[in-house]
C-alpha cells in the first residue's frame, strides 16, 4: 500500500510542472481538439519515459553498484532544483500550438518522469503500474491546466510548480535516508 501512495505522490509530482506548463497553454485558448491530443500525448509520454529510464537505469546499477534507493533520492531532488531553475529563468514566448511544438512541450514535460525511471525500481519492479499511474497523473493534470488555464490567471500555475517542488524534495529525502 505504501508503494502505491509512492507512486502516486511521485506520479503528481510529475505533472506539477505539466499543469504549471498547461495552464500558461490554457490562457493562449487552444481548441478542444488541440487539449485532447495534447492530453493523450503527454499521458502517453509519462507512461513510456519512466519505462525507458527502468531499462536505462537497470543497466547502470547493475554496473555501477550503485544503491537504487540513493540514486532515486538524488534523481528526484535533481528533478527539484531543475523545477526552481525553470521558476528563476521564466521566459514569456507567443505559442505556436502545432503538433510539433505539442510533441516537443510534451517530451520537455516528460523528461523528468524519465529520470524518475532511472531508480524506479527501488520501489517497485512493477514498471507498467509505474507508467500507467504517472500516465493517469499527467493526463490529468495536462487535461485540467489546459482547462482551468482558459479561466485563471498564470500566476496560480506557480504554486502547483511549488507543490511539485517540495513534494520531489521530500520524497528524494525520504529515499536517501531509507
Amino acid at each position: 500500500m505504501s508503494i502505491l501512495i509512492s507512486l502516486f505522490l511521485i506520479g503528481i509530482s510529475l505533472s506539477m510542472d505539466t499543469f504549471s506548463v498547461c495552464l500558461s497553454i490554457g490562457s493562449f485558448n487552444i481548441s478542444k481538439k488541440k487539449i485532447i491530443i495534447f492530453t493523450v500525448l503527454v499521458g502517453l509520454l509519462h507512461f513510456f519515459m519512466p519505462l525507458f529510464g527502468t531499462i536505462l537505469g537497470k543497466g547502470i546499477i547493475n554496473v555501477l553498484s550503485i544503491n537504487s534507493n540513493l540514486l532515486l533520492g538524488i534523481i528526484l531532488i535533481f528533478i527539484a532544483i531543475e523545477m526552481i531553475l525553470e521558476l528563476i529563468k521564466k521566459e514569456d514566448k507567443d505559442l505556436n500550438f502545432n503538433f510539433l511544438n505539442m510533441f516537443l512541450i510534451g517530451i520537455s514535460v516528460s523528461l523528468d518522469s524519465f529520470s524518475t525511471g532511472l531508480g524506479l525500481f527501488a520501489i517497485t519492479n512493477n514498471v507498467i503500474l509505474s507508467g500507467i499511474i504517472f500516465s493517469l497523473c499527467a493526463a490529468s493534470f495536462t487535461y485540467f491546466g489546459l482547462i482551468i488555464g482558459k479561466y485563471s490567471s498564470s500566476k496560480l500555475g506557480e504554486y502547483g510548480t511549488y507543490l511539485g517542488i517540495i513534494l520531489l524534495i521530500v520524497l528524494g529525502l525520504y529515499y536517501i535516508f531509507k
